[in-house]
């Protein structure tokens, strides 16, 4: 996809963090915007700031969790404009602690927004863009859906958040696949952000009452808590950076997009491992302090 200029973007946690980016990125090349998000307040804050800025947009409350609120968005989208150019798959939302100590309601959130709300994006939008592309002479969309690098590592105290992006790889490859298959004028991508300075490691903040916390957080949970806000808070690349990395990507046909591809040497030690049949080779062998420091908080929480 190479013409933005008119053409439709929807963006899912668009109303802060790396929604909010993409949709000041599109506007400043001239596109139409939908923004969903789950945070009222926020969300029509940035729409009013696009609006005051001219660009043309409309805004929408919806959970990703929930089929008929994403297929709310499209209607609204349609009713609207009247095509679909570009998804953002964007919402997500971050849980850490040991794997065991994760709640039911811990991963019915988290897989919730991060899996089943870019299935719901994928499932509804899809179709719909392939009838955009049956009707509109040139048509060209893409389809974006956010992971993490946590979709193709598998740090420790990051386990629900880690299933849920490494589910999304799977799924935007899949996608890729399939939409090559029936040649479709779509296409696809997969981001994935390390550490990059938004709002997620403070998602808790808009965790729905169905799936709150039933009891206090544990050592773990604090500790991976404390851990995440740091990094992501010292994060040297901004998700103003990666809006624009991102479409740079989308106008060069460009499938996984990586904030920090210095990065890829860990991925592909844990290929390496699964190839080889080794065991997983500690993710804190270059820097052993980290560790240290994780196993000292989980001891004073």
């Amino acid at each position: 996809m190479q013409n933005f200029s008119g053409k439709v973007a929807v963006i899912t946690g668009g109303a802060s963090g790396l929604g909010r980016e993409f949709a000041l990125h599109a506007h400043s090349l001239g596109m139409k915007l939908v923004l969903a998000d789950v945070q009222l307040d926020t969300l029509e804050q940035t729409g009013a700031e696009l609006a005051a800025a001219g660009a043309e947009v409309i805004t929408q409350v919806c959970d990703v969790r929930k089929g008929e609120q994403v297929q709310a968005l499209a209607d609204a989208t349609m009713a609207r404009y009247g095509a679909v150019h570009l998804l953002f798959n964007n919402a997500g939302v971050g849980s850490g602690g040991l794997i065991w100590e994760n709640s039911v309601a811990d991963w019915e959130w988290v897989l919730g927004v991060n899996l089943w709300g870019v299935i719901h994006g994928v499932r509804v939008f899809t179709p719909l863009m392939l009838a955009c592309a049956a009707s509109e002479p040139g048509y060209q969309g893409h389809i974006v859906n956010t992971a993490s690098m946590a979709g193709l590592l598998n740090a420790p105290t990051m386990g629900v958040y880690n299933v849920s992006k490494h589910a999304v790889v799977s799924l935007s490859e899949t996608l890729y696949h399939d939409l090559q298959l029936v040649e479709a004028p779509i296409g696809a991508s997969v981001l994935c952000p390390y550490f990059v300075p938004t709002g997620i490691s403070q998602s808790h903040r808009n965790r729905p009452a169905d799936v709150k916390m039933t009891a206090g957080p544990t050592a773990s949970q604090m500790a991976a808590q404390a851990m995440t806000v740091k990094a992501v808070e010292s994060g040297k690349v901004s998700a103003g950076d990666v809006a624009r990395l991102t479409f740079e990507a989308i106008a060069d046909g460009q499938f996984y997009i990586y904030s920090h591809p210095g990065a890829l040497g860990h991925v592909g030690t844990r290929m390496e491992d699964i190839v080889h049949g080794r065991n997983p080779a500690d993710p804190y062998a270059a820097t052993p302090h980290i560790r240290d420091m994780l196993r000292a908080k989980m001891r004073q929480a």
